[in-house]
């Protein structure tokens, strides 16, 4: 089931969802590549900082979502940015960087697909991704369970669901492949304000498939039971904030010379 993307409200969090960004992109130990690209490069925000760390390089960014791609051409119009299927993306060249960034969890064989990925890198290249590993919390099994219940599991059976496997993981199937890895674990404790901040965090992402597959006579009452069941998985503090702590995996890939 397709569904589609807001970039205003991914946006919405741009500097939380950034920062894991910037700390995979600082372990690429690539000096003066000349390709170097980003799949699911969402709005661009991230593409952009690529073209800041690598000056002389060709960035390009690629995306499936047609809005996401047409927010990054309009806000980083020096970048190339083009909708594609990073399942059968293929540069014409291999690229000497290869960048994913909290993408590859929507694909539920995305394991299969790294050996293609490692290819489409070039000799010596760099291929890092990032993934969240935090499937298995509140922010994510309230919504399943409250999808799965009879008002609403008829219209989201097999909605999009994000996966991922865990830093070891990842580490022995690139390392099987001939790379050099490096591969970690961490674990964001991000402080939201405003109101229901949970669900607006889980409504930019993660749960978007789901809200997308009910009806609109359904999604009000789904939103309105969701926000109340994070609300009392996620208490506010004192001060009114709320703490998501937030799982994230990282691996950073030297493509065999």
């Amino acid at each position: 089931m397709t569904h589609r993307w807001d970039p205003d409200r991914y946006l919405a969090y741009a500097d939380e969802r950034g920062r894991p960004f910037v700390e995979l992109v600082a372990r690429i130990g690539a000096e003066r590549p000349g390709a170097v690209v980003d799949l699911g490069c969402g709005p661009g925000n991230l593409t952009a900082l690529l073209a800041e760390r690598w000056p002389g390089a060709e960035v390009r960014g690629v995306d499936a979502s047609p809005e996401m791609v047409e927010r990054a051409r309009a806000d980083h119009p020096a970048l190339r940015f083009d909708v594609g299927d990073l399942r059968t993306w293929t540069p014409a060249a291999p690229v000497d960087v290869l960048v994913s960034n909290a993408t590859l969890q929507w694909l539920p064989d995305h394991v299969d697909l790294l050996p293609a990925l490692v290819d489409r890198v070039r000799p010596g290249g760099w291929f890092g991704f990032q993934v969240p590993g935090n499937h298995d919390q509140p922010s994510h099994t309230l919504r399943a369970a409250l999808a799965a219940e009879p008002a609403y599991a008829a219209h989201t059976a097999g909605v999009a669901s994000p996966v991922a496997l865990d830093a070891a993981a990842y580490l022995d199937v690139l390392a099987g492949l001939g790379c050099e890895v490096d591969a970690w674990e961490t674990t964001y404790l991000h402080v939201l304000r405003g109101a229901d901040p949970v669900f607006a965090w889980v409504t930019g992402t993660g749960a978007r498939p789901t809200l997308q597959a009910l009806p609109d006579d359904l999604r009000p009452a789904f939103e309105a039971e969701l926000k109340a069941r994070l609300a009392a998985a996620y208490p506010a503090r004192a001060d009114g904030s709320v703490v998501l702590p937030f799982r994230r995996v990282f691996v950073v890939a030297r493509v065999p010379g």
